[in-house]
């Protein structure tokens, strides 16, 4: 009895680690594609698009925005599923928060929004795997998959293009251009990666070793 309790600490323990490994690459992802002038797709790309005009800090636009998304998490993926969402979207936010103690910086906007995109679909790849997402198009994208089996890759590339060129107002048409082929890589990413992605149910979501991923 002690051993499986030990066994369901381990098991709790490495999941919520792959999660903060998963928030910490999304987070990293993101910090190059907006010090890159290139945006992306789902509720981070509009937090990123409208903080600027709203004059509102990106990790508060971003909670903001994914408040909707919780209820449909809700009903449709499971408590615990929404629980670990809420967390994951939380650490996120703390460390896309930490970018206003950085020096400032800029990056080319071509290799930003390929190794950005790269880093966005690799984290999301630990979260999925784990029981997590980050809101927005990411559930639904993850629910398409678990209910029909449709592509997430697929699915996430076509919300975050809707995304993309509903900003192009806020952004030129070249680094509209440029954000397309960044959530084309994430997309790819999620793609590549999709029979390794978890198909179990979200409130029996198990922790994978996700070191093959990175």
């Amino acid at each position: 009895m002690l051993l499986l309790s030990g066994y369901k600490v381990k098991a709790s323990v490495w999941k919520w680690l792959h999660i903060a490994i998963g928030c910490f690459v999304t987070a990293g992802g993101l910090l190059l594609l907006k010090h890159s002038g290139v945006v992306t797709g789902g509720t981070a790309g509009l937090a990123l698009s409208l903080s600027p005009m709203l004059n509102i800090p990106f990790h508060y636009l971003f909670a903001l925005l994914n408040l909707p998304f919780f209820l449909f998490s809700y009903f449709y993926m499971g408590r615990s599923f929404t629980f670990t969402t809420m967390i994951a979207i939380t650490m996120l936010t703390g460390l896309s928060s930490l970018d206003s103690v950085l020096p400032a910086f800029t990056i080319p906007a071509l290799p930003g929004a390929i190794i950005g995109g790269a880093f966005i679909g690799v984290g999301l790849i630990g979260l999925f795997r784990n029981g997590a997402s980050l809101g927005g198009a990411t559930i639904l994208a993850l629910y398409l998959h678990r209910k029909h089996g449709i592509n997430p890759g697929k699915s996430n590339f076509i919300f975050d293009f809707i995304v993309i060129a509903s900003s192009l107002f806020a952004y030129s048409l070249t680094s509209g251009l440029i954000s397309v082929l960044s959530i084309a890589v994430t997309s790819t990413v999620l793609a590549l990666f999709k029979r390794k992605l978890t198909t179990v149910k979200p409130e029996e979501a198990r922790p994978v070793h996700i070191a093959s991923v990175n």
